[in-house]
């Protein structure tokens, strides 16, 4: 039986093997593993790719978040206004410097944040707004950008999960202040090992950043401000390299398995697909379905099943981020209820470059038997 892979790293490694061979032995034979001109050369490809003037290549995605709020000079007792429904980071890196996270709802056919929920909760204290791309596809952003102009608000957008992706024909990540993204191994462009980095038009923003990630230093020995240490190395830059010359090809083939799933699950009761909004394009860092309560068993059932035939699935987010303990401290908040809905019955397939259509034939009929059988019998069926 075919091995299905919830993300499959090797497979793509192994298509592009020598190219990143070869690329890794030129940084070892050049002694250069801290910034130098591998890492400024896929930083200037990255910022050309999304059609942005600056990007600083950091040690990770949450770091790019938190040196967006460092540069923009967010600070303790401020507010920033995030989705509830996305990966911790997205207010992690806020709090961490005592910023307080603001959480808002979420709009429940694209997951991204809700612009009314959003509008609710501006206050006097409120700085900036954090949309989140979230599963490969944009937010919406034009009514997100209409508001913070209207309440002299900066935008942060975190792109981690969505590099590639347009709204309104603009790559997302671009119409901020400033952009994040992520490099994680399982990211849609993700290194061999950690990485992340910050995009902007602004060039004040870019030396900021810079200066802040190196120990708030333009220049060695020279610290002007309190920094941290946050670089993206160039082993990890030679590799993004080669994969961002490949970003559109594998874009292509995810949306491809995409429309597969699209095909084979499209009558299958008890289930929502993925929504493709209007003007926007999705480049499925995931492909998230949702479970209707009234299916016996539940998304759980259904994931417990699942795992049985030997297909993996993830849930992307079993708790709303104003929920988790973490953020206690920071609240009471509001009933999130799109959030606590989704965080119920999200379930993301597997989807990765390598994926086969014999392998999502056998994902969607596993799927279907599981629903089509507990719809009819009232009893969640047994692998």
């Amino acid at each position: 039986m075919d091995d299905i892979q919830l993300v499959d790293l090797v497979g793509q490694y192994r298509a592009i093997q020598k190219e990143i061979l070869s690329a890794l032995e030129a940084v070892l034979d050049s002694g250069q593993f801290i910034r130098g001109p591998v890492v400024e050369a896929f930083e200037q490809e990255l910022a050309a790719f999304l059609g942005c003037r600056f990007a600083l290549g950091v040690g990770n995605g949450t770091d790019a978040l938190q040196l967006a709020y460092m540069a923009l000079g967010l600070q303790a007792g401020d507010e920033v206004i995030v989705p509830a429904f996305t990966f911790v980071a997205t207010a992690e890196a806020a709090a961490l410097l005592g910023i307080r996270p603001v959480f808002a709802d979420i709009d429940p056919y694209t997951f991204t944040l809700d612009p009314a929920s959003v509008e609710a909760r501006i206050t006097p204290k409120t700085r900036a707004l954090v949309p989140v791309h979230l599963f490969g596809q944009a937010a919406d952003l034009a009514p997100l950008l209409e508001l913070a102009q209207r309440h002299h608000l900066r935008v942060i957008e975190d792109n981690a999960q969505a590099i590639g992706a347009c709204y309104q024909n603009q790559k997302t990540g671009t119409f901020g202040d400033m952009g994040c993204l992520s490099f994680f191994p399982s990211k849609n462009l993700g290194a061999y090992g950690d990485g992340g980095a910050v995009v902007t038009h602004d060039p004040e923003l870019h030396h900021r950043v810079f200066m802040l990630a190196n120990h708030g230093a333009r220049r060695k020995y020279y610290h002007e401000c309190i920094g941290i240490n946050s670089r993206l190395d160039a082993l990890q830059a030679a590799i993004l390299r080669v994969k961002l010359r490949h970003l559109e090809a594998y874009t292509r083939a995810r949306q491809a398995a995409a429309d597969r799933y699209d095909a084979l699950l499209a009558d299958c009761p008890g289930l929502t697909l993925p929504y493709r909004a209007p003007e926007r394009t999705h480049v499925f860092h995931q492909y998230t379905i949702r479970i209707h309560p009234e299916v016996p068993g539940g998304r759980d059932g259904l994931q417990r099943y699942l795992q049985a035939q030997g297909i993996p699935t993830a849930v992307y987010y079993p708790v709303p981020l104003h929920q988790l303990p973490a953020f206690s401290s920071w609240g009471p908040y509001d009933s999130l209820p799109q959030a606590e809905k989704a965080a119920r019955e999200v379930l993301s397939l597997p989807m990765h470059t390598e994926l086969t259509a014999a392998q999502q034939m056998r994902i969607a009929e596993a799927i279907r038997t599981y629903l089509e059988t507990a719809l009819r019998t009232g009893q969640p069926p047994v692998a």
